[in-house]
């Protein structure tokens, strides 16, 4: 169980059913709840002023008054004032109210007491004031109520499903009751103790447990019960459960798994004990508990694997580290087991799995054979050699030899051999007797098998000089033995050799001749049987040790001579002596004499007789085995020696080389003690390593071996001796022997296990001859079968898999047995096309649980059955030799066949916008709508479109990138893959991907199917790209137009460089970066553009341009304007060189003073974002300012945009060329009258300027071609008014079709002259064709039309700020309506139109020409364009004035006090004494000022937050009144009141454009444009006066003219009173004129005229009704006529107060007076009874020639122009819905056929003669047509800055066409 603690914290939160509504004083917003603490009180500081917000009495009685303090405490450090007033009630009193004054520091104790008269609650306040407020202290006392406090929230710590946390509160009880409480929970949570009491102002302590099941997040509320009456409070309890998964793996992996881990102990020493940590990982935010499972075997089947560890518990978010030991005690064999990490509940397990193997020790001998060679008897020798340990592993060696009885002796014969090290051992021969010693020696060495040192030597003597033995002598006998040679003695050999029965080999050994063995075989083989001599088999030295034939019925070899007993044992010898010998027999089963010699050392107390003696052939001899103790009490053992030899072996002259055979070495263990009875004997001091011995399994008939270390730790000898069972399958040898002191003895174990089960074998080892210290030594061994067990029980399931492809699947299988198994997989020959398994062959080890993989990959569409099988056989141990038997087990495997298909969710996948150089990642879901899994390989092909080069692009990269291009894709299920692009071109990639499923194993050549296009994955590369939308011009420039301001700043030519890509030099720096140490940074942009400001006097406005920035792309833009200096690396100051050329001071001055500035200097354009940049030049000094600002776009252009400004000074007259070069519009040479065009002068200074083109290269060029005026110049001079732009008009006329140019030189008057060069081109339209047309004069400029960029201070917006008439023929009137929005929500404007010459007002105007604008209002107006006779270029501006009314109001009211002000001082004067003026200060009085230029007086203001520079230039040396700001900052003398300025006016701008064409030309370039225009005959009859002729006078630039404004409102006032003084004058002397007087008088006496005496009502009423009866038709057309006569009459009375066209008033009489004519006339005609058909032929010729007067046509256009505007208008505003349903009006009925006939088309047409006059060779046809439609131009435009107000569309206008003809009688659709 997990147990935690917590801090609570109370929030607030609401209670949800709280019965009793208490007023507690104790507060439950405290932070931490402590059961120790209690809150005394809270002390709050109101205005410096420390004291305790509320007194409470408790446990008051009635009538008891009681008193309580309230301390105030002054905490500020001045003395404070104060008072209060005391309590209302008269429960509470206190002092009489005085004023408290407390200085710092100091605290006054205030007493209030109370006493109460009946049991209830009482409350009340005393209120304190001081000087900075008020406050009141609580006064509260209230009856002991039940009141526990609890928190409103506890939140437990997070816990883990399945575990348990824990926190406490406390319980506190408030009142002076006991409190019984009762706790209630839901689960997981758990409250402890659930009841209980509280005492008196006492507390509880709770346990909150918290035991999850699920995880989740649990909010609980917990109810708490206390009180008699069963109060109930409530808490919340919120707490979180998660699920953990704990990661297990070993120390040394990288990173856990959650599947399974391995933790490879790898190969450690026998015996000794390994350590390794087991990490658990918990990354979960809690803690987690956990369980370690491990199998285990019943004793003593215990594994080699331990872990201390069972349970724990591991932190969150760490790691546990558990300690795994591994005891390997086989040498050689692998260990395999499991630990499974499982949380409580299972709900999580992780396995880990450990591998050990066990090594020992690897001893050799640098010698196997130590020859002494000769020595003489009584002589000794001494050789040496080495004892290896290659390993790391320590262990114990001991040769078995009895150094005190052998003739060899060992210096060292047992020991211990460290790891990795080397001992020298001393082995000395001394021989006793002349004969030849040969002994084989076992070197025991603990945990590996023993090693074998042959020792020879060779002892002469005077008399006896036998052969001497050398090693070659032992190898041939070891042969000789092997072919069955050794039991003939040599002499026997040696005849038989020279008989030739034997014969010799390659190495000398014998062998029997080839004749003799290949008799038995001659009748078999006709050749001769040569089979090969048989030579000493390698035997393993284990077995050589244990089956030597001697302790053992087991030997490789027969025995030469044997002895019936090798271990002799005198037992207890109670008399030393008289110790009975103990007989011995010899065999000798030789076929030779054998001598028999025993080695008896000098003082050996066990004795053999005879010592010597000779055996015959096959017989045997006896001996005695004496033993002479010389002590009581003691223990004796030795090791006997004896030698056996051929008898002829004693000379060496009896014995060939060949045939030397060494002797036999028979050795005899004997024992015996001399203890008495009764006396113990030795106590033995020892230590078996292995009392108890698990010899791993083997196979049926296989053997195990290990060895036993028996260590004598004592000082005495040890003996022991093993008592064996006959049917133990247990041999330990030796089974008899001792130990020396402080040495050891290695005990060799062999078993051969006989039973299946597990059996134990007990072997009794006896020591020092005491069955008291016997010893118990037991062995388990067992006979183990093959066996392992298959997974799901041995059935195999494959998922349905797609044909042609495979699936794989693990399998396990697992080795139950105790040894390790071979397993090898079978697999029928039709199923293996199939089915497949890795691996079909290994090892697997015991207890390992091993994966297989099979493979599944059907070839057919259906179900498929198999049934591999396995075997399973032991693997063979180094001391076993069989593999025992071989078990056969069968594996059911079941798979499906089945078809697939991959699919996509999008076919087309449309990534977007990408930039160029990053990349874009897309997921693509892949489908299976399959049931099976499907393997696929995915390709992609890449298609590069646009504007390229095919054979350029088709070598780019791959742009496309998978995350995986090959995968599988579960049955009926998806899976998204991630994708990335990556353009480098600004085109459109387009990827095909395609998916083949691909088997992991192909079957065929062409079992895999071919690609089949899945989707297609399309991306636009694309650079960061701006588009400037629009411009605005504000301060010194505001006069230009937008046209004008778009070409100073060659926007066309930016917006074309920002639409290019970015070149190489420019993506070096994809980002601003100071790159630079010059103060002139080199720019990699090949491209730049002019950013002129113009020109402006010095002290001016600043010159301001707004330009709109967009972004129309799918991508955010980071920009930025980089000045010099932000190009420039911060070097340090010895870095710098501080000599400066002039571009550098000059930069550095501008930098300075901030002439040029950009706001904001960066930004991030969002995808449809615009964005407004101020770009500000302020003219400071005079001179052109020159500035490279680098405009760089991140990941995209670098655009270098040379800022240049211009400062005149103010009394200079200067001509701002905008361009030095002009290129005139190209002109056909066949046009008969070339059009008008203009070329623009801007007066960029203070004072007018008077400008005169000189014409004389005109003259030349016209000379030159033939008198031809080829360039004309209608206005070579004029004047500019300050600020304004004049149109100097040019007529291109070219002769040929080529490129004509010509140089101008423009003087200025009092100012600088200039070159500009004009040139133009003539074409042909017969060789040019359909290439020559006319474009859009729209076209020729690139300012956009309506007003994107808002201006600060702007309240009108126009709906269209450009309007373009495009191509119209001349003497037409085309108009178009805009609409003017207020935009503000308080502010009422006024606007007024102004033309700057009379160039524009004499073609363009404007109607209303002012008017004004409630606050949110809109309004139109009406521009109409007249095109002149001659045809012309337009490119106009119309400013409009915008006022603020309350402007315009507060400066009128301020102007007119200012004036009153004024008239009152030239009135009035004060006299003042002079005496006055020594004792008192004159008042002075505010004086008024007379209007003063404004003169430049403003101070440089230093910015001081200015960046601090190492180097600034010096400061203009100018008066301090000399600037701008100077000038807005001057502050009038003291007693100056200025004259108020007007407001300034926000100007607007109204481009028009338009070309005019000649009828001619506009009859043949635009026949289909023709009916849409309508020609003002009356400008054709007579033409304008104004038009401009070559060399006519010159106009005045700049002078603003008011549309159809009284030119008295615009007259000055000197002209004013000029004009008034003469009418005076006249009016006097009219009134002093006689004549005058008589004529006035005559006028008043004139008579009446005589027509009216033939007028009557009666009559007119008479004649009427006679009509009406005698001729209704003809009543009815008439009056008809006369209604529409008067209905003429009517609107042109309207038409004149609407209009914006003013007209001749003569032509107005003569209408009218014709029209009073031909109504008198008719009436006349009505009248009479007999009118005569002579007279209404009459009548109708007139009328009709009243129809085809031109003005009658003018006003039939005028009626449809304002009825269609009325239209419009109506429809913006929203009062008509003009795509409404068309709905059909009946009309009244059809007149009659004469009337038609008198009103037809041919009415309103203009005939040919009067059209000749001025146009020749033009057709009726082309101009007889109904009343001009031109109206229908009239379309306005929305503006999207409102979208409140409802305008008319174009493409709604265009539905809306209403269907008009002279006639009326067709159906009109509204």
């Amino acid at each position: 169980m997990l147990a935690s603690t917590c801090s609570m914290k109370s929030v607030p939160f609401q209670e949800l059913a709280l019965k009793t509504c208490q007023w507690n004083v104790h507060s439950l917003a405290s932070t931490e709840i402590s059961g120790k603490k209690k809150s005394k009180g809270i002390k709050s500081n109101f205005s410096g002023i420390e004291v305790m917000e509320h007194l409470e009495w408790l446990n008051w009685e009635l009538g008891v008054e009681s008193t309580k303090h309230l301390i105030l405490k002054n905490v500020q450090f001045k003395t404070q004032k104060l008072k209060y007033r005391p309590p209302s009630t008269k429960f509470f009193t206190t002092l009489f109210p005085q004023p408290l004054v407390l200085s710092a520091g100091i605290s006054y104790s205030l007493p209030i007491t109370f006493c109460a008269l009946e049991k209830k609650d009482y409350e009340d306040e005393i209120v304190f004031e001081t000087k900075t407020g008020s406050f009141s202290i609580r006064l509260r006392a209230a009856l002991p109520f039940h009141d526990v406090q609890i928190p409103d929230l506890v939140s437990m710590p997070a816990c883990a499903v399945f575990e348990s946390s824990e926190t406490t509160l406390y319980l506190h009880n408030n009142s002076q009751l006991p409190t019984v409480f009762r706790l209630q929970v839901q689960s997981p949570f758990f409250l402890l103790p659930s009841s209980g009491t509280l005492p008196s102002l006492g507390e509880a302590k709770i346990r909150i447990v918290f035991q999850p099941q699920v995880p989740k997040v649990f909010d609980v509320i917990a109810t708490c019960q206390f009180g008699d009456n069963e109060c109930e409070k409530y808490m919340k309890l919120a707490a979180i459960a998660k699920l953990p998964h704990l990661l297990v793996c070993s120390a040394d992996e990288p990173y856990p798994t959650s599947g399974q881990s391995i933790m490879h102990f790898g190969h450690v020493a026998v015996g000794s004990t390994a350590e390794k940590y087991m990490e658990i990982y918990n990354h979960s935010a809690v803690n987690s508990s956990f369980r370690i499972e491990h199998y285990h075997h019943p004793a003593p089947l215990q594994s080699e694997f331990a872990c201390g560890v069972r349970e724990g518990t591991a932190l969150a978010s760490s790691r546990f580290q558990i300690p795994i030991r591994f005891t390997p005690q086989t040498v050689g064999a692998q260990s395999v087991d499991y630990f499974h990490v499982t949380r409580p509940g299972n709900s999580s397990k992780s396995v880990l799995k450990v591998i050990g193997s066990c090594k020992g020790p690897v001893v050799s001998l640098a010698h196997l054979k130590l020859n002494f060679g000769c020595v003489f008897l009584g002589e000794t020798t001494t050789y040496t050699t080495e004892i290896c340990n290659t390993s790391d592993v320590p262990t114990f060696y001991q040769f078995e030899i009895d150094c005190t009885q052998s003739v060899f002796v060992i210096d060292r014969p047992c020991g211990l051999l460290g790891a990795e090290s080397t001992e020298i051992l001393k082995v000395m021969f001394r021989p006793s007797h002349p004969i030849s010693y040969y002994r084989r020696v076992a070197c025991l060495i603990h945990y590996q098998d023993p090693l074998f040192l042959d020792l020879i030597g060779t002892c002469h003597s005077d008399q006896v000089t036998p052969s001497i033995l050398k090693s070659k002598h032992i190898e041939l006998y070891q042969t000789n033995m092997a072919r069955g040679l050794t039991f003939y003695p040599p002499d026997i050999l040696a005849m038989m050799l020279q008989e030739g029965k034997l014969q010799l080999d390659a190495d000398g050994a014998l062998m029997l001749a080839l004749e003799t063995c290949c008799k038995a075989a001659e009748q078999e083989y006709s050749e001769g049987c040569l089979k090969a001599p048989v030579l000493c088999p390698v035997i393993p030295s284990i077995i050589e040790y244990f089956d030597d034939g001697v302790r053992s019925d087991v030997t490789m070899f027969p025995l030469h001579v044997s002895v019936s007993e090798r271990e002799l044992g005198f037992g207890q010898c109670l008399e030393l002596g008289h110790v009975a010998p103990l007989p011995l027999s010899m065999i000798n089963h030789t076929k030779g004499k054998v001598s028999v010699l025993w080695v008896t050392q000098p003082g050996s107390l066990f004795t053999v007789t005879p010592q010597t003696i000779d055996i015959p052939p096959l017989k045997s001899t006896a001996f005695r085995v004496h033993f002479a103790p010389d002590k009581s009490n003691t223990l004796y053992a030795a090791e006997l020696e004896c030698f056996a030899y051929y008898k002829v072996m004693r000379d060496h002259r009896l014995v060939d080389d060949n045939m030397v055979c060494p002797p036999w070495c028979l050795t005899l263990s004997v024992q015996a003690h001399t203890f008495r009875p009764g006396h113990e004997h030795f106590v033995p001091k020892f230590i078996l390593d292995s009392p108890e011995v698990l010899l791993p399994a083997v196979n049926e008939k296989g053997t195990t071996c290990r060895t036993l270390l028996l260590k004598n730790t004592g000082d005495m000898l040890i003996t022991f001796s093993l008592d064996s069972q006959s049917e133990s399958a247990i041999r330990i040898k030796p089974s008899v022997g001792f130990v020396l002191p402080q040495a050891h003895q290695i005990l060799c174990l062999k078993a051969t296990p006989q039973n299946e089960s597990l059996t134990k074998d007990t072997l009794l080892l006896r020591l020092n001859a005491s069955a008291k210290f016997n010893q118990e030594m037991r062995f388990y061994s067992s006979v183990e079968k093959p066996l392992i067990s298959l997974d799901e029980n041995g059935y195999l399931h494959f998922k349905p898999t797609c044909v042609g492809t495979l699936t794989e699947r693990p399998y396990l299988i697992k080795n139950i047995s105790r040894m390790a198994l071979y397993f090898q997989w079978k697999i029928s020959a039709t199923d293996s096309s199939v089915l497949s398994v890795e691996p079909t062959f290994g090892v697997i080890q015991a207890n390992e649980s091993l994966a297989q993989t099979w493979s599944f990959y059907p070839k057919e569409q259906q179900k498929y059955f198999l049934k591999p099988h396995i075997g399973v056989w032991g693997v063979k141990g180094p001391h076993c030799t069989e593999q025992g038997k071989k078990i056969r087990l069968t594996l059911r495997v079941i798979g499906e066949g089945s078809k697939g298909k991959i699919t996509t969710e999008k076919e087309q996948i449309h990534v977007g916008d990408v930039l160029i150089g990053n990349t874009a990642s897309g997921d693509l879901a892949l489908l299976n709508n399959e049931p099976c899994a499907l393997n696929f390989v995915l390709s992609v092909k890449q298609d590069i479109t646009g504007p390229c080069d095919p054979d350029e692009v088709v070598n780019d990269p791959m742009a496309f990138e998978l995350d995986y291009h090959h995968g599988t894709i579960p049955a009926r299920s998806r899976i998204i893959f991630r994708f990335t692009v990556r353009p480098v071109r600004r085109l459109r990639y387009t990827w095909t991907i395609s998916s083949n499923i691909s088997p992991a194993k192909v079957l065929e050549p062409n079992a895999s199917e071919e690609n089949e296009p899945l989707c297609r994955v399309t991306v636009d590369g694309v650079y960061p790209v701006i588009f400037i939308s629009d411009a605005r011009c504000l301060g010194s420039i505001s006069g230009i137009s937008k046209q004008q301001l778009w070409r100073l700043f060659s926007l066309d030519t930016l917006n074309e460089y920002l639409q290019r890509d970015p070149t190489d030099g420019e993506l070096l720096y994809r980002v601003p970066t100071r790159h630079s140490i010059s103060r002139c940074p080199s720019v990699s942009t090949p491209v730049m553009v002019d950013f002129n400001f113009g020109a402006a006097p010095i002290c001016s406005d600043p010159s301001i341009v707004l330009l709109m920035m967009e972004n129309k792309e799918m991508m955010p833009v980071d920009w930025a304007f980089l000045f010099p200096v932000d190009q420039q690396l911060d070097l340090e100051y010895w870095a710098e060189t501080g000599e400066f050329n002039p571009t550098e001071l000059h930069e550095m001055r501008i930098a300075d003073n901030q002439l040029f500035t950009v706001k904001p200097k960066s930004g991030c354009l969002l995808p449809g974002q615009r964005e407004t940049i101020q770009l500000t030049y302020r003219h400071e000094f005079i001179g052109t300012d020159r500035i490279p600002i680098l405009l760089k776009l991140s990941h995209g252009r670098e655009i270098l945009l040379n800022f240049i400004g211009i400062t005149v000074p103010r009394d200079r007259c200067y001509i701002h060329f905008l361009v030095t070069q002009h290129r005139f519009a190209p002109v056909c040479i066949s046009t008969l009258n070339p059009p008008k065009q203009i070329y623009e002068l801007y007066n960029g200074g203070s004072v007018r300027v008077i400008y005169e083109i000189q014409l004389d290269s005109l003259k030349t060029i016209q000379e030159q071609n033939y008198n031809h005026p080829i360039f004309q110049c209608l206005n070579p001079r004029g004047e500019i008014q300050s600020g304004m732009t004049a149109y100097i008009e040019w007529i291109f006329s070219p002769l040929e079709a080529r490129s004509y140019s010509v140089n101008i030189p423009i003087h200025i008057v009092d100012g600088d002259s200039a070159l500009v060069t004009f040139t133009g081109i003539g074409y042909d339209q017969r060789i040019l064709g359909s290439s020559a047309s006319f474009n859009e004069p729209s076209s020729y400029f690139g300012a956009p039309a309506v007003q994107k960029a808002p201006v600060l201070g702007q309240l009108m917006f126009m709906s269209e700020e450009r309007i373009s008439f495009g191509n119209v023929p001349v003497f037409t009137k085309c108009s178009r309506i805009i609409f003017l929005y207020n935009v503000s929500e308080t502010e009422i404007i006024t606007y007024s139109w102004h033309s700057t010459s009379t160039h524009v007002s004499e073609v363009l105007s404007v109607a209303p020409a002012s008017g004004m604008l409630q606050p949110g209002d809109s309004t139109h107006c009406i521009a109409t364009l007249r095109s002149h006779k001659n045809p012309c270029f337009y490119d106009l501006d119309l400013i409009c004035e915008v006022y603020s009314k309350r402007q315009v109001t507060q400066y009128q009211k301020e102007l007119q006090d200012w004036e009153e002000e004024k008239e009152r001082q030239q009135v009035e004067f004060t006299i003042t004494e002079w005496s006055l003026l020594h004792n008192q200060h004159p008042a002075r009085q505010k004086q008024c000022c007379r209007d003063t230029q404004a003169t430049c007086s403003r101070v440089t203001c230093k910015d001081t937050g200015a960046k601090i520079m190492k180097y600034k230039t010096l400061p203009p040396i100018k008066e301090p009144t000399d600037t701008w700001e100077g000038q807005h900052v001057e502050k009038p003398p003291p007693g100056m009141w200025q004259r108020p300025r007007p407001a300034k006016p926000f100007l607007l701008h109204l481009g028009v454009t338009a070309r005019s064409h000649s009828m001619e030309e506009y009859h043949k370039n635009f026949p289909s444009d023709v009916p849409k225009h309508y020609i003002m005959r009356n400008l054709i009859s007579e033409p304008l006066s104004v038009i401009s002729q070559p060399g006519s006078s010159g106009r005045v630039w700049g002078k603003w003219e008011n549309i159809h404004v009284d030119s008295l409102r615009s007259a000055s006032k000197e002209d004013m009173r000029l004009v008034t003084d003469i009418l005076t004058t006249v009016l006097r002397c009219l009134q002093e004129d006689v004549h005058f007087q008589r004529v006035l008088v005559a006028g008043m006496a004139e008579p009446i005229p005589y027509y009216t005496q033939f007028w009557s009502e009666e009559g007119e009423e008479l004649a009427v009704k006679k009509q009406k009866i005698e001729e209704p038709e003809a009543l009815s057309t008439d009056a008809g006529q006369r209604q529409e006569v008067d209905n003429v009459q009517l609107t042109i009375d309207k038409s004149e107060g609407s209009s914006t066209v003013s007209e001749s008033t003569d032509l107005h009489q003569d209408f009218d007076a014709a029209a009073a004519e031909m109504d008198e006339e008719w009436l006349a005609e009505k009248r009479q009874d007999s009118l005569s058909a002579i007279r209404v032929e009459e009548q109708l010729a007139r009328r009709q020639r009243l129809k085809m007067h031109p003005e009658f046509c003018d006003l039939l256009e005028w009626i449809l122009e304002n009825t269609l505007q009325n239209i419009v208008i109506e429809a913006s505003r929203g009062e008509v819905v003009l795509t409404a349903r068309p709905r059909i009006i009946a009309l009244p009925p059809m007149l009659s056929r004469t009337t038609i006939d008198s009103m037809s088309i041919e009415d309103f047409s203009v005939s040919k003669r009067e059209l000749d006059l001025d146009i020749p060779d033009i057709s009726d046809s082309s101009i007889q047509r109904p009343a001009s439609v031109a109206v229908m131009n009239l379309l306005p435009i929305t503006h999207d800055r409102f979208p409140g107000t409802s305008l008319l569309f174009p493409s709604e206008l265009s539905k809306s066409r209403i269907s008009v003809t002279a006639s009326g009688t067709t159906n009109r659709t509204i």
